[in-house]
């Protein structure tokens, strides 16, 4: 494939966001709003703060010094697991708040310092022009705040940018979505962005999309549990590769031409779809015949926007259930007897009841 001949002045898009972003630490949010932390004074930083999304004080960790908690950043070589309660990506390094709580309550609750710093409103959103969209911890007409965000599609219980009386909500990086971007998939011309039912950036020239998800969401370089080396974003087929490609975490059989992207490791001759890198398989090797008819690639992307863990109390259990993702071992639900395999369920850790998020919800009356 030949280089495309560059389509833009620069200088005519001093703020054009450039993507993907090159490891798993950046992201968008961290892109637009982390030069103001910096400006803050060191005074500002250190103090204990409250923040509305939370009930306990929080306090900003930075895992650099000695006297810090033993706390550590989201570390997939490690298999520690930290992710944001805002923007519900990666917490992989510091400064960033923790919850500060010292009654035993032992919260997972977690910040990156700029999720804890975002403005209260986006007017003149894209998707939803006519109402001013209001900062909120939790959509409040959402039981346990999963929403579908209005922009990407995906399901998100992170922060949400929402216009209660039309329920319009968007995860905190749909709702600062760029107007034009950069992408390594389509080097040296410019994408704008469709405002549509189904947003997307779009090529004029060429008629190529990408999905904001895929351009927002999707890492140049990634750090996986399986290879101690990191696994790079691809577009083409690999000089000199000898052989198939497989993906080493679903083990299926791929073809570069057509995925569009894949990461790959060049030392030890690995590789792995893009969906496969995502956070929510924590347990196990994902199949895609365990999704029993759905989509395998809709529903892994649709988790990447979802933290696991919490408990709910309902009239419908006499136990606390916990929010998890399902395992083979889960078995059945308890209300359509479907698998539970890999999907968004509610389970008793004190005896054997499990449940679809979604079977739950159509019958829950929260306490």
């Amino acid at each position: 494939m030949g280089r495309l001949l560059k389509n833009f002045k620069d200088d005519d898009y001093p703020h054009l966001v450039h993507l993907p972003f090159p490891d798993q630490t950046m992201n968008l949010i961290k892109h637009l709003f982390s030069k103001e932390i910096e400006c803050s004074t060191s005074e500002t930083k250190e103090a204990k703060q409250t923040h509305i999304s939370h009930q306990h004080p929080l306090i900003l960790m930075d895992t650099m010094k000695p006297t810090s908690s033993t706390l550590t950043c989201h570390d997939p070589m490690k298999k520690v697991e930290l992710i944001c309660n805002g923007c519900v990506r990666p917490i992989m390094d510091s400064p960033f708040y923790t919850c500060a709580d010292e009654d035993g309550h032992h919260c997972n609750f977690a910040l990156h310092e700029w999720c804890a710093r975002l403005p209260s409103e986006v007017k003149n959103h894209p998707g939803h022009p006519q109402h001013t969209l209001v900062f909120m911890p939790k959509v409040p007409y959402k039981p346990f705040g999963v929403f579908k965000c209005d922009v990407c599609s995906y399901q998100c219980n992170g922060f949400v940018y929402c216009c209660v009386s039309c329920k319009y909500n968007v995860d905190v990086c749909c709702a600062f979505i760029p107007d034009k971007i950069t992408h390594k998939a389509h080097e040296n011309h410019l994408l704008s962005r469709i405002d549509s039912d189904e947003f997307s950036f779009s090529c004029e020239d060429c008629g190529f999309h990408l999905h904001p998800g895929c351009a927002l969401l999707v890492s140049e370089t990634i750090r996986h549990k399986y290879d101690k080396h990191p696994y790079k974003l691809s577009y083409l087929p690999i000089e000199n590769h000898k052989g198939d490609y497989f993906c080493d975490i679903c083990e299926e059989q791929f073809y570069p031409e057509r995925e569009g992207s894949f990461y790959h490791c060049e030392k030890c001759v690995q590789s792995m779809h893009p969906a496969c890198s995502m956070p929510i398989f924590r347990h196990k090797n994902p199949t895609p015949q365990s999704f029993s008819g759905t989509s395998w690639y809709t529903i892994v992307h649709g988790y990447v926007n979802i933290k696991f863990g919490g408990r709910l109390k309902s009239e419908s259990h006499p136990h606390p259930l916990s929010f998890v993702q399902g395992l083979t071992s889960d078995g059945r639900c308890a209300k359509c007897g479907y698998v539970l395999e890999d999907r968004m369920i509610f389970k008793c850790l004190q005896c054997e009841f499990v449940i679809h998020y979604d079977c739950l919800i159509r019958r829950l009356r929260i306490n």
